[in-house]
Order: structure tokens, then sequence, then C-alpha cells
């Protein structure tokens, strides 16, 4: 595939125009989301458009067929946001509320109670469920916002692309067994795991993917019944002092829960020593063993933003173009997807125009990834000091039990769980000096002889 044109500004023969064909490689969120907002905004502006979405995945599918190899946690914000879209999720879609939060570690354990008091953390399952599903009682997330886009008129191809070329300056989409087509726009929306993406990366275009690290995803098959008594109506957090351990967490889901591991490298002596840790252990039946899986995956998930994410009738969007460090994926997927059909259907589909309209976006997601990165530099040194640990347990612990006291810390570890706030937003309430304060003196106490012999 050879590169793809860059312009030195707005030209007017690249615009989106009544019968303008644009492809999407990638059905997932980020696909369908932006799909749907070009389709939505193009009937503003009287414009028909042909969108055509290139995914060989059948999300209504148990994994692996079916599976987005993902925790499955949509946050608050997305909600909300999606609701004011007019796209609400109905009940065989979300499988279970999240009330609250139950944060682990070796000095205690505290459950944080979502701050609005609503049901509106949800987890859902990608695909249909796990490989082993004994009854379908759920709905697919992605395939649940795929038929919604393809109400608005889309088109979805089961087929893989395998070759992207140029026509006249104008992508051109061949999948196996077929003939190339041309098309006006080209929207790459796979996630970074997709061999997709070598065909832009070897193109010579400046396109680069976002770095990556390994993480760990499993399945174990509990009944609702278990569920309900051991993990209940809370997603399980866990800070534990282990290498290279950045976030894990037990997510509930209908009859199943899933377990998820975030970090640097992710390797089966680091899941095993989680797996092993009395603080999990406790969470589980007492019958419970981590052998055998339902299902498992260790997907790479994106650090930072991709290079050059866009050029003249090419726009590269979500995971492979940039998401949110850790957290909340999905709306992150929300967010550059509609400012990418924003751009185009307004501002017109040139590097230019994408880089004026589209890339501010993209940069505020990964300039806040910077502060995030921080964030969990300072999250890694609490892991290692029992004492800061201790700390961090007491404030929560004492913000939860008096309903008049400021919840500063529990608001903290809510939105950095959840996803549901910005990390610039995060570090800034944790700067003030009100709570630096009650963190100092926690830590103060915390360290003394009499407060250890407490634990």
């Amino acid at each position: 595939m050879k590169g793809f044109t860059r312009s030195g500004g707005k030209r007017e023969d690249l615009q989106l125009v009544d019968g303008s064909k644009v492809a999407v490689i990638g059905g997932g969120p980020a696909g369908s989301f932006v799909s749907y907002f070009l389709l939505e905004m193009a009937e503003r502006s009287g414009l028909e458009l042909d969108v055509e979405i290139f995914e060989p995945r059948d999300f209504s599918c148990v994994a692996p067929k079916g599976c987005n190899m993902c925790g499955g946690i949509i946050s608050e914000t997305l909600v909300q946001n999606l609701a004011a879209e007019g796209i609400n999720l109905p009940s065989t879609i979300v499988q279970r509320g999240i009330e609250s939060y139950m944060l682990h570690m070796d000095v205690g354990s505290v459950r944080i109670e979502t701050p609005v008091q609503e049901k509106r953390i949800g987890s859902v399952y990608r695909g249909a469920g796990p490989r082993d599903l004994k009854n379908s009682k759920w709905g697919s997330f992605d395939n649940h916002i795929e038929k919604l886009t393809v109400a608005k008129g889309a088109r979805v191809t089961r087929e893989r692309v395998v070759d992207v070329s140029l026509n006249g300056g104008r992508p051109k989409i061949a999948i196996k067994g077929g003939q190339p087509e041309p098309y006006d726009l080209l929207v790459v929306a796979v996630g970074v795991n997709s061999a997709v993406l070598k065909l832009f990366t070897e193109n010579g275009q400046g396109y680069r993917r976002p770095q990556t690290t390994k993480t760990f995803i499993t399945e174990y098959y509990l009944g609702e019944e278990t569920i309900e008594k051991t993990l209940g109506d809370s997603m399980h957090v866990f800070l534990l002092n282990i290498p290279r351990l950045e976030f894990a967490a037990i997510i509930p889901k209908g009859d199943y829960a899933s377990v998820c591991l975030l970090g640097e490298s992710i390797d089966k002596e680091l899941v095993k020593a989680f797996l092993d840790s009395p603080q999990v252990k406790a969470c589980m039946p007492d019958d419970w063993s981590s052998d055998p899986r339902s299902c498992q995956c260790s997907p790479k998930i994106s650090l930072g933003a991709a290079n050059r994410p866009f050029a003249d009738r090419l726009v590269f969007v979500g995971d492979c173009g940039v998401t949110r460090l850790y957290k909340d994926g999905i709306g992150a997927a929300y967010r550059t997807a509609k400012a990418c059909a924003t751009t185009a259907v307004f501002e017109g589909i040139s590097e230019a125009a994408f880089r004026r309209h589209y890339w501010p976006v993209c940069r505020s997601i990964s300039i806040d990834n910077s502060i995030g990165k921080l964030s969990f530099a300072v999250t890694r040194q609490i892991q290692k000091w029992q004492f800061a640990r201790r700390a961090l347990l007491r404030m929560t612990e004492k913000e939860q039990e008096d309903a008049g006291r400021r919840r500063d810390m529990s608001q903290v570890l809510w939105d950095m769980f959840t996803g549901s706030a910005p990390y610039q937003d995060i570090v800034t309430l944790a700067m003030h000096p009100r709570f630096l304060a009650r963190l100092t003196w926690e830590m103060a106490v915390s360290a003394l002889p009499f407060s250890r012999a407490e634990n």
C-alpha cells in the first residue's frame, strides 16, 4: 500500500458530498459510533452517505468468535453521554449495576459507595459471553451498538480487509477473495491487537501504532446465586504489593466473574501471585479454584497515542488512534468517534481538517493520560509502603462511616477505578491542601507503632 497524501490546507474536493462512500474497518464501539454519528450528522446536513463497516467477528456469538477482549466496565460518564444522544442501554445489556467498589489491601478492605448513590456504572459483555456460556440471559454491548448503527443505514460486511491501496487519490479496500473497491473516506477503528494495522505501519504514510502493554482477562463461572452471596453488586479492586501490577479487579457479570489485571507486561508468575493472594481467595467461594477457567485472553492495550493518525481521506479512531490510559476505553471511543464524524461531515476529510478539528480531542486525551501516568506512579508508591496503604484505608473508612464528612479520598478512588473523571480532575482534587493535610496526618498516625499493632 502506498502512502496517503498530505495537504497543506483545506481543499474543496476533500469534502463528503451526496452519495459519498465511507469504509469503516472495525465494527466495535469506535467503528459503530463513528458510523452512527456520520449517518446522523449527514442526515442533518441533507446528505446521503453510503457507510460500510468491515467486521469479520459476530458480536452475537460467544468467545472467541464474538470476543472483543475487554474487561467490560462502562463508566457513569459514558452512560450519561449515550443517554443524551438517545442511546439507552436496555437491562438485557448491562449484566449488573455497580453500586459500590470494594477496595482490598493487605491491611484491610473498605466499601466505597457511589458518590451519587445511583447504579449508573455497569458491567457488560462485549460479545455474547464466555465460551462455556450455559444460559444466555444477556446481550452483547458491541452487538447492540452495531445494530443501532445498521438501523441508521450502515451496512456490515463480515469479511476481513486484506489490502488497502490508492485509486486516483481515493482509498481502495480489498477483502479476501474480492475485488478492490474505492471509497471517499477510510476510517480505521480496530484495536491495537488487529493485524490490519500492519497495512498502515508499513506504507510510509507515517502512521505508527500506540505503545502497548500486555494484560490478562479471565472468566470464572460461579452462578448468579453464588455471585450475589460473594461479590454482590460491587466491583472488587485490589491494591496489593505485587511488582508490575498497576490495577486488578474482579467484576461480577451475571453468572460469571471477570478477573482483569493491568500493568507492566503481565505474565504467568504475576497472574499466579495475584490469584493465590489471600485477598482474592477471601472474595471468592470457599471451594473456588483458579483452574479451570471459562475463558481467558491476554490482549495488548494502548498506553499512548498513535503517530499521525490521519491523512487526506484517512483517519484512525479509538484504540488505534488514542484511548484513555487503563480506563474507560469505550468512553474514549465515543469521544473520538463523535469528533471524527463531526469533522468529516462539517469540516472536510483532508489532513488539515482532521488536524484542526479532530486532533484537539485526541490531544486532550493524550495529555490527560500523561497526568494519569503520574497518578499511577503515586499509586505504585502507596502499594510499596504498608503505612501508606494503612493511611489510605483509615482515611477512606472514616469518610464512609461519617455521612457528614467530605469524601475526598473516596471520590479520588472512585474516579480512578471507574474512569468517570479525567485524570487531571483527580489530581486537582488530590493536590488540594485539605486533602493533602488529611492524608499527611493519616500517614503520620499509620507510621506509629501502636497503629501497626492494631492491624
